[in-house]
């Protein structure tokens, strides 16, 4: 008998490694477009971030998305939002 291999296909996201560890990387299509979607982990979230869903600040240690659009742009374009403010976003708009 064989031992089963575990094997991730490249849609379900990766984990990130190293000591700057983020958590889940991925590329989601939604309706507004292809982002690419970074999971920031607690313990790796060492800066205060403004989200730009609600303009209030993503303190450190605080979970939270930071996302970029897929199809243009790049390091400069990324933002950090807290998670919910992502999710609402198509129904509520940037603040700022």
């Amino acid at each position: 008998m064989c031992a089963r291999k575990n094997r991730r296909d490249g849609r379900a996201g990766r984990a990130m490694g190293g000591p700057w560890s983020y958590g889940i990387s991925e590329t989601r299509r939604e309706p507004d477009g292809e982002w690419h979607v970074r999971t920031v982990l607690a313990s790796a979230a060492l800066k205060t971030y403004r989200c730009p869903g609600c303009d209030q600040t993503i303190p450190p240690g605080v979970a939270h998305l930071v996302a970029w659009p897929a199809d243009r742009g790049g390091p400069d374009d990324r933002r950090h939002w807290h998670r919910a403010c992502w999710q609402a976003r198509l129904r509520r708009g940037p603040r700022k």
